[in-house]
């Protein structure tokens, strides 16, 4: 068969994510201000879209900070268990008025990529984050920018 000859239906399928409008979106939350604003945005997209709502909290590893006796595990894990619950309170005040089905997931490692592995993982089909609240990321570049310039989903960058 010539490629002329060949019908779009003989062509194997392949995946394309967010071509029906995206099944999972992803935020990245973290306790900050912003985080929390995107963690609400990404509610309203995931509830009008109908989609799974991915929140991730990238746990920081620090190794440095591990071996000066900062018990850093522990503190991680309690931002963790209060992003949950802070998520569950949320969840349930506005339950029977706005339902958005989401799950939490905890990664470790830097922001950045701790949310790219989570958003492979995850088959994420967007990814939404808060803007940095850091200065020095202004000249380094922000996980956020490093997100959009990956260029391997699509990026909201919530204030």
């Amino acid at each position: 068969m010539t490629e002329q000859q060949r019908s779009p239906q003989s062509e194997p399928h392949q995946f394309e994510r967010g071509t029906d409008g995206p099944k999972v979106i992803l935020v990245g939350v973290d306790g900050s201000d912003s985080s929390l604003r995107a963690a609400a945005y990404a509610g309203g997209l995931a509830r009008r879209q109908r989609a799974l709502l991915a929140v991730v909290y990238v746990q920081p590893v620090m190794a440095a900070g591990a071996a000066l006796g900062v018990p850093v595990a522990e503190t991680t894990d309690e931002i963790a268990e209060d992003l949950v619950k802070y998520i569950r309170d949320a969840t349930e005040r506005v339950k029977g008025i706005f339902e958005v089905r989401w799950e939490f997931h905890t990664f470790r490692g830097d922001p950045y990529n701790g949310l790219v592995k989570a958003a492979d993982e995850l088959k994420a089909d967007a990814v939404v984050v808060g803007a940095s609240e850091q200065a020095g990321h202004r000249i380094i570049g922000s996980v956020a920018i490093r997100l959009v310039k990956a260029g391997r989903w699509p990026v909201t960058v919530v204030p």
